[in-house]
C-alpha cells in the first residue's frame, strides 16, 4: 500500500520509543514508507540523547517502559523541546484519553491500532503544527512590519495606508487558515462547509438578538464555526459510525471540547479565544448535566450557551450518518422542551422570536459550495 506524502520537499522527523525492537522496526518501516524521516529508541533516556541532537517534529512513545515511563518522557519533552507527542499504550484501563491529553500529549491510540491509522494520526498532528507556525510567522510578519513602519515612517499617510492594508491581508490570511483547519477537522461531512457558514451565521444572528457589540457579533460569526474543531483528534471509526456509540466510544468523543480548546489556546486573537471558550463549553448544559466541566447557569460562557443551541437546530434539521434530517417544527418543539435544562432560557425566547430569520439562514441564505466566512454587516435586519 503505497502511503507517500510528497506535499513539500521537507521530510518531517519522527522519533518512535519503544523497549520492544520488533514493534520500533515496524513503524520505523510503515513512517519511512509514508515519507518521513524516522529515528528509534529503545527507552527514554535513549530518546533524550536524540532529542538534544536533533530537531524532532514529533516523539510516538509507548508509556510503560523500563527507566523514563512514556509519561516522564512527555513531560520532559514538553518542558524542554517543541516536538508533538502522540503517546501509544496498551493499558488503556490505566490511563484515560483525557488525563493524558492535559499533561501535553498530542494525540493517544491504544494498541492494538492500524498501522493505515498511524499514519492518519501523523498528518493531522503535523497539519496542526504547520497551522501553528503559519499563525506564528503572520504575527512575526506583522510584528516586523510595525517595526520597519516605527524606523521608516517618514510618511504618516503612506505609513497608516500601508498598515491597514497589512492588517486587512492579516486579518484574511488568519481567517483561512481558521478555515482551512475547520473543513480539515469535519472533511468527511459532505454538508461541512455550508454547515460551519450557518454555524456563524446562527450564532451572530443570536448574539445580535442579545443587544451585544457589533465586535463580540463578529467575533462570533468566525469563532462560532471551530466549535467542533477537535474532531480532528477524534478516530474515523468514532466520527462516521452509523449506528449509536457505546459508552466507551462516546467518552473518546466527548474528548474533542478539550482537544479543541487546546488547539486553540494561548493565542493573542479575539476571535481565537473566543473559539477556545466555544470548542470547550458548547456541550455544557443550563442545568448542569453536560460536558466536560458540568458547568451550570451563567458559569457557562454565554458565547458557549449561543453556539450550543444553535449546534443542536442544526444537527437536527441535517442529515447525519445515523439519522435523516427531523422537519423544522419538530426541532423547534425539542428546543422549547429543553428550555432550561439543556438550554438558557432567554437564548430559548431570542431564537424562537427570531425562527423565521432562523429558517432563513437554513434554506436560503448560502448557495450549494459556499464555504466563505461572510461580513458581519450582511446579518443586519
Amino acid at each position: 500500500m503505497e502511503l507517500n506524502d510528497t506535499r513539500s520537499s521537507y521530510r518531517p522527523h519522527i522519533l518512535v520509543v519503544d523497549d520492544e525492537s520488533m514493534i520500533r522496526e515496524m513503524l520505523q518501516e510503515v513512517i519511512e514508507s509514508a515519507g518521513y524521516e524516522c529515528s528509534v529508541a529503545g527507552s527514554g533516556e535513549d530518546a533524550l540523547e536524540i532529542l538534544a541532537r536533533r530537531d524532532t517534529d514529533i516523539v510516538i512513545t509507548d508509556i510503560m517502559m523500563p527507566g523514563i515511563s512514556g509519561i516522564e518522557l512527555l513531560l520532559r519533552v514538553k518542558e524542554s523541546y517543541s516536538s508533538d507527542v502522540i503517546v501509544i499504550t496498551g493499558y488503556t484501563d490505566e490511563y484515560g484519553y483525557e488525563e493524558i491529553l492535559k499533561k501535553g500529549a498530542s494525540d493517544f491510540m491504544s494498541k492494538p491500532f492500524h498501522l493505515r491509522e498511524l499514519v492518519i494520526r501523523l498528518r493531522y498532528v503535523l497539519r496542526q503544527r504547520e497551522l501553528v507556525a503559519e499563525r506564528n510567522k503572520a504575527y512575526e510578519s506583522l510584528e516586523s512590519t510595525n517595526q520597519q513602519l516605527l524606523r521608516y515612517g517618514e510618511d504618516l499617510n503612506d505609513t497608516i495606508l500601508n498598515l491597514k492594508a497589512a492588517h486587512q491581508e492579516l486579518k484574511e490570511s488568519y481567517l483561512d487558515t481558521i478555515h482551512r483547519l475547520v473543513l480539515a477537522a469535519e472533511y468527511k461531512d459532505e454538508d461541512t462547509g455550508n454547515h460551519i457558514v450557518r454555524m456563524g451565521r446562527y450564532s451572530s444572528y443570536l448574539a445580535e438578538a442579545l443587544i451585544l457589540s457589533d465586535k463580540e457579533v463578529q467575533n462570533i460569526l468566525y469563532a462560532a464555526p471551530m466549535h467542533d474543531v477537535g474532531k480532528i483528534g477524534i478516530a474515523d471509526s468514532i466520527l462516521v459510525k452509523p449506528g449509536k456509540l457505546t459508552e466507551e466510544e462516546f467518552e473518546v468523543m466527548k474528548t474533542h471540547t478539550v482537544i479543541g480548546a487546546k488547539l486553540l489556546a494561548n493565542s493573542r486573537s479575539e476571535i481565537l479565544q473566543m473559539a477556545e471558550q466555544i470548542a470547550l463549553s458548547h456541550h455544557e448544559r443550563w442545568d448542569g448535566t453536560g460536558y466536560p466541566q458540568g458547568l451550570a447557569r451563567n458559569k457557562i460562557p454565554l458565547v458557549g450557551r449561543i453556539v450550543s443551541i444553535a449546534d443542536v437546530f442544526d444537527a437536527l434539521t441535517s442529515k447525519r450518518p445515523y439519522k435523516d434530517p427531523f422537519p423544522v417544527e419538530e426541532a423547534i418543539d425539542i428546543i422549547e422542551k429543553e428550555r432550561g435544562k439543556h438550554f438558557d432560557p432567554q437564548l430559548v425566547e431570542a431564537f424562537l422570536e427570531g425562527i423565521d430569520e432562523v429558517v432563513r439562514i437554513k434554506q436560503g441564505v448560502i448557495t450549494a459550495g459556499d464555504t466563505t466566512f461572510p461580513d458581519v454587516s450582511s446579518l443586519k435586519r
